[in-house]
C-alpha cells in the first residue's frame, strides 16, 4: 500500500501561519495582473506574507509525513515540509528570498500567482494518476475551494485509491493516521526526523 499525502493551509495553521480563509484581502491581491499593475502594494503583501511565516517552524504532522518517508504535494508556501526534511512537490512555489523582495512583483513561481503557469500542477497529476487500488490518499488540512483540490482527489477515487481526510487538529491527528495505517515507528521518537 502507498499513501500519497496533499497538503493545504490547514497543516500548517497549527504552526501560526494564518491560512487565505483568515486573511482574504491577502488572497484578492495574489494575481498576476495585481502584481504588474501595483508593484509596491504586492511587494507589501508578499512582505506581510513573509512576516507571518517567519520563525514558524514544522509542526508533528510535517515531521511525522517526513518521518514515514510520505511523498507529499502541497499548495503551501511555507516550506515548512522542507524543513521537515521531506522533498515535497509545491504546487504554489515558495516566497522569495529577503534580498529579492524589491523585485517580487517580477518574480515567476516565487510564489505561483494567480495568472502564472503552474508547473508543478503536471507532475500532482502523474502522482495521483501513478495511485492503485487499495493505495491511501492522505489529504491533510485542504480545503474544497480550489480546482485542483477537487480534481486531485477526484482522481485518487478514480484510480480505486482510498481518500482519507485530516481537516482538524492535523499536528495531532498525521502521526495517529500513519501509525493506524503503517503502524508506528520504532526508530524515530516524536518530533525528530529520520530522514
Amino acid at each position: 500500500m502507498k499513501i500519497l499525502a496533499f497538503t493545504g493551509a490547514g497543516i500548517s495553521k497549527q504552526s501560526n501561519i494564518p491560512t487565505f480563509m483568515e486573511t482574504p484581502d491577502v488572497r484578492e491581491k495574489l494575481f498576476r495582473s495585481f502584481a504588474q499593475s501595483h508593484h509596491t502594494a504586492y511587494n507589501a503583501v508578499i512582505r506581510q506574507l513573509k512576516e507571518n511565516m517567519n520563525g514558524a517552524k514544522p509542526n508533528d504532522a510535517h515531521i511525522a509525513l517526513a518521518e514515514y518517508g510520505i511523498p507529499i504535494i502541497t499548495m503551501n508556501i511555507d516550506g515548512l515540509h522542507r524543513a521537515a526534511g521531506s522533498d515535497a512537490v509545491e504546487l504554489h512555489g515558495c516566497l522569495p528570498e529577503d534580498d529579492e523582495m524589491d523585485a517580487a512583483w517580477s518574480l515567476q513561481g516565487k510564489p505561483v500567482l494567480y495568472g502564472d503557469p503552474a508547473p508543478n500542477y503536471e507532475k500532482a497529476y502523474e502522482m495521483v494518476f501513478a495511485l492503485e487500488p487499495g493505495d491511501v490518499f492522505l489529504v491533510v488540512g485542504c480545503s474544497f475551494h480550489t480546482a485542483i483540490a477537487c480534481d486531485l482527489r477526484d482522481i485518487a477515487k478514480a484510480r480505486g485509491a482510498r481518500v482519507v481526510e485530516i481537516q482538524s487538529d492535523a499536528a495531532h491527528n498525521v502521526r495517529k493516521t500513519l501509525e493506524a495505517l503503517r503502524g508506528p515507528r520504532p526508530d524515530a521518537a516524536p518530533g525528530k526526523s529520520v530522514r
